[in-house]
């Protein structure tokens, strides 16, 4: 059941340094949101705080809170290992594991949750998975055979495959298709479109053209000065952001005066 993402008052550091400052923004289930925003902004940042990812860097924490249908993922009693299970998370650049084969790839997270699977229940999940990342009929004949034999366009679909593979209800993508080929690049933006019906899908990306196309919703980040924390400056529907923001940064930004 794809959750609904709740973030009030975000801050986020790195030490003593405040990368980003006093976000809050919902997110609604089953739908694609796009971060865009010029670079050292703090989208990453925000994202990767979204399935706790942000504290495993040393001294990095954050204040404020996430709340995931109203549960805040940063709660007391909240096990970090739970929630990466529940949010998946793909990343810039393809990263299968090189001595795994394909399908040792997509249940490897699996063996995170200490369940006894038969060798056939494991099959059925390698082939729903590949099946949802739009890559079983290329890779059917071959699953014994390393993932990182594969294209890059393929490498992120089997990344994409092992994210999915836990069955998480929101999935996160830090610029998936930024390391790939145009028509891999469209290959990955047909699959989004496709995960959604299931997933709430938050997406960080550079290419504007790419954010107009696979989301709904749209939020702007900016970064006021040097050595200042990243702040999101608007968020709204993504035909909007794009024909007619509230903000003069983000128009600027959009029509490309900057970033």
């Amino acid at each position: 059941m794809a959750k609904r993402i709740d973030i009030a008052n975000l801050d986020a550091y790195y030490g003593t340094f405040k990368a980003v400052g006093d976000v809050s923004l919902s997110i609604e289930p089953k739908s694609v949101t796009a971060f865009i925003g010029p670079s050292g902004c703090g989208k990453s940042t925000v994202l990767r705080t979204i399935n706790r990812m942000h504290e495993v860097i040393p001294r990095a924490y954050v204040t404020g809170q996430v709340l995931l249908d109203g549960e805040d993922i940063y709660g007391p009693d909240i096990d970090p290992v739970n929630v990466r299970r529940t949010i998946g998370m793909v990343f810039q650049r393809p990263n299968p594991f090189p001595t795994m084969s394909i399908s040792e790839n997509v249940v490897a997270g699996l063996t995170l949750d200490g369940k006894k699977r038969s060798k056939a229940e494991l099959d059925s999940i390698v082939e729903r998975s590949l099946r949802q990342a739009n890559l079983w009929e290329e890779v059917k004949e071959r699953l014994d055979r390393p993932g990182g034999g594969l294209s890059g366009g393929q490498q992120q679909r089997l990344c994409i495959a092992r994210a999915i593979a836990v069955q998480p209800q929101i999935l996160l993508m830090d610029e998936p298709c930024s390391a790939l080929d145009p028509i891999s690049t469209l290959a990955i933006e047909d699959l989004i479109e496709q995960l959604k019906a299931d997933y709430t899908i938050v997406i960080v990306t550079h290419n504007m053209q790419q954010a107009a196309r696979v989301s709904e919703t749209t939020a702007f980040f900016n970064l006021p000065g040097v050595g200042q924390p990243g702040r999101l400056v608007e968020i709204a529907p993504t035909e909007r952001i794009f024909s007619n923001p509230t903000q003069e940064a983000t128009e600027d930004y959009i029509s490309g005066r900057f970033g």
